[in-house]
């Protein structure tokens, strides 16, 4: 049995539609993950940073931030996470209609780790999200945890162990 813990996955959008996509298409991962959704900027920072109603919440692997998102935007988002000593090893992915190239360089500049174009298409939307899946979650080898968050006695934060056209080393 493996003991390594699944993947935690932040992703921050406001269309249900969209995240239910999204969601779905990980259900369907091989890789073991959890799946957390918030549809504002501020529900994100709250999440990230354990606030209000996140006290408990999980320390995201991954994010996945759609940028036209109500109450902080998507970009000043990034850059708070790119910012905080204690979130900006976490690998963000933006995930967003906005094709704008003042928006994909902005967002490069604010240390995005990938940006990614909703396609109008349910078909295309799926592939997307599984050639996300495919590449972060089986192919990357995500950061671990800082050491502040390091686990308790006995707990492994090792995360599930990429595979990527054949065995993992």
């Amino acid at each position: 049995m493996d003991k390594r813990r699944p993947v935690e996955i932040l992703l921050v959008e406001d269309s249900p539609v969209d995240a239910r996509l999204v969601q779905e298409c990980f259900e369907e991962s091989s890789v073991p993950n959890r799946l957390h959704v918030v549809t504002n900027g501020e529900d994100a920072l709250d999440f990230l940073t354990r606030q209000a109603s996140f006290i408990d919440a999980a320390r995201p692997d991954l994010i996945l931030l759609d940028l036209n998102i109500p109450r902080i935007h998507g970009l000043t988002l990034l850059s708070t996470v790119k910012s905080d000593p204690q979130l900006k090893h976490i690998p963000v992915i933006v995930l967003t209609a906005s094709a704008i190239e003042e928006d994909i360089h902005r967002a490069y500049q604010l240390q995005a780790n990938s940006y990614l174009s909703k396609p109008t298409d349910l078909s295309g939307f799926r592939d997307m999200i599984k050639s996300l899946e495919s590449h972060w979650l089986s192919c990357a080898h995500l950061p671990s945890q800082p050491m502040v968050d390091s686990p308790a006695v006995g707990e492994s934060h090792d995360l599930a162990e990429p595979s990527c056209g054949g065995e993992a080393s």
